[in-house]
């Protein structure tokens, strides 16, 4: 069987949905967009495109992807299968120029309707289509699907460095990220907290660490590793669970969450996970004195990289 994944994939979690298809005999092709990003050979090319998608509706960016696109479809063949992450970065009518290429075209979406409207465009290219948000699948007809544990254990220290590790890219939440070091502060938990997207020196009156640089996957494991509880801090607008949550898991880390809709999950145990809310943060710190509960076998192999494999392609 020969399989294509087609996705945006910043930060490399797609690789193990690859590397799983490959362990089961597999041939497998992996076109991740992020590594076919344009760059503008001039400051002319950038005006041109700004005016270009102004007036004419057309990005030389977009148009730069899909002949990149289409030149690794030709390249591989025929597939039976291709699994199209965040395909709502892409146009419907270049979705269905790829359909020829394949017997089967499905879909993930790790985004919601809310926040990426442009779903509603494309959702019915696909001969299949999963998604983590509950409304959508509601709305659209998908298959409900969460995102999975990408892998399992860590080596972790005897003594952790921090309490708490996240890293998030700046944008609306940094405020609510703020107000959670604050109380962290306020009953002397340490953290290490790590905003992208920020010039390098910035500071407020907590330790968070604001850098223009993100990190690997494998360095964000390093501070995984040293760290006793996980931060997630959802996007408004958005219930579908993060791959934080999924690094609790597999990890056998603590969380502390603000999406609610963690407790509407068989896995969830208030010993384990911590939820708070936005407007009125309170984080005891009894919930640090307590160890990690791990999650019975039945329900933690739901949420694994095989049983994602096995739904979305039809094991």
């Amino acid at each position: 069987m020969k399989v294509t994944l087609i996705s945006l994939d910043n930060w490399g979690f797609n690789q193990f949905i690859a590397k799983e298809l490959e362990r089961r005999g597999i041939k497998v092709s992996q076109i991740n967009f992020y590594q076919l990003r344009y760059k503008y050979p001039s400051f002319f090319h950038k005006v041109f495109n700004f005016f270009a998608k102004l007036f004419f509706k057309y990005n030389i960016k977009k148009k730069f992807l899909e002949k990149k696109i289409l030149e690794e479809l030709n390249k591989n063949g025929h597939q039976d299968k291709i699994l199209i992450i965040k395909g709502d970065f892409l146009n419907p009518d270049f979705i269905q120029q790829i359909k020829p290429y394949t017997d089967t075209l499905l879909g993930f979406f790790n985004d919601n309707y809310k926040r990426s409207p442009k779903i509603a465009k494309i959702y019915n290219e696909f001969d299949k289509a999963f998604s983590f948000e509950k409304d959508d699948v509601k709305q659209f007809d998908f298959s409900f699907i969460t995102n999975f544990i990408y892998k399992e254990k860590l080596t972790s220290p005897s003594k952790p460095q921090q309490d708490v590790f996240n890293i998030s890219s700046s944008g609306k939440r940094d405020g609510v990220i703020q107000n959670i070091a604050r109380a962290l502060d306020k009953i002397e938990v340490n953290y290490k907290i790590v905003i992208v997207g920020k010039t390098e020196g910035f500071k407020d009156d907590t330790q968070i660490t604001y850098t223009k640089n993100t990190m690997n996957l494998e360095q964000v494991e390093e501070f995984i590793a040293q760290s006793n509880v996980l931060l997630d801090v959802h996007r408004e607008n958005q219930s579908g669970l993060t791959f934080r949550v999924f690094e609790s898991m597999g990890f056998s880390k603590k969380l502390i969450t603000t999406n609610k809709d963690i407790a509407t999950y068989d896995f969830y145990n208030p010993n384990n996970i911590l939820i708070i809310d936005k407007k009125d943060i309170d984080i005891p710190k009894a919930f640090f004195d307590t160890p990690y509960e791990p999650i019975p076998k039945e329900i933690y192999d739901k949420y694994t990289l095989p049983f994602w494999v096995d739904e979305v392609f039809g094991f």
